[in-house]
């Protein structure tokens, strides 16, 4: 955040007036510390950045699960969402080669053995991370598994597997 005065920000490079005075352009660098502070002025830091995916506000987690408050309303937690999207991602992967399988039904033509390995393998990898994500305990750790990349740099740059926690990567098709 910027300098402060009564509640309100103050921009730099703009006057601005008190009650009892106004200011130039040039207050953040004609002011001392001590003018700043006698005048009400306050330096307040920026927030702590957060994603609010994961968190209502910094260091404040959204729940994990759907529940209900003390007051009885529901709430819906950041898991469920997160698994809803790891369906619909598999589900726009395969749609991409749903057309196999109408041909097939329609005119017995075979799905060729590397749409039907890569089908598999897409329903496969959906319901491993979907047990990945129920497997953490909190939205922190939810969040982390969330962000890790699958491949890293090592020490000599060159992609390795990731060895901290992340989920299982989707599969491609193959020629």
């Amino acid at each position: 955040m910027p300098y402060m005065l009564d509640g309100r920000p103050l921009r730099v490079g703009r006057p601005f007036k008190t009650a009892t005075a106004s200011y130039s352009q040039l207050w953040v660098t004609a002011l001392s510390d001590e003018e700043k502070k006698s005048i009400g002025i306050k330096w307040e830091d920026d927030p702590a950045p957060f994603d609010s995916q994961y968190y209502f506000s910094a260091g404040n987690p959204r729940p994990l699960d759907d529940g209900t408050d003390s007051d009885g309303k529901k709430f819906t937690g950041v898991r469920p969402n997160i698994v809803q999207q790891q369906k619909t991602i598999a589900a726009s992967m395969l749609s991409d080669t749903d057309w196999y399988v109408t041909r097939k039904a329609e005119t017995d033509t075979a799905i060729p053995s590397n749409v039907t390995t890569y089908r598999t393998a897409v329903r496969t990898v959906c319901g491993t991370r979907e047990a990945e994500i129920a497997a953490v305990k909190t939205t922190e750790a939810l969040e982390a598994l969330m962000k890790a990349p699958d491949k890293v740099l090592d020490k000599d740059g060159k992609l390795v597997d990731n060895s901290a926690a992340h989920l299982t990567p989707w599969p491609e098709l193959a020629s």
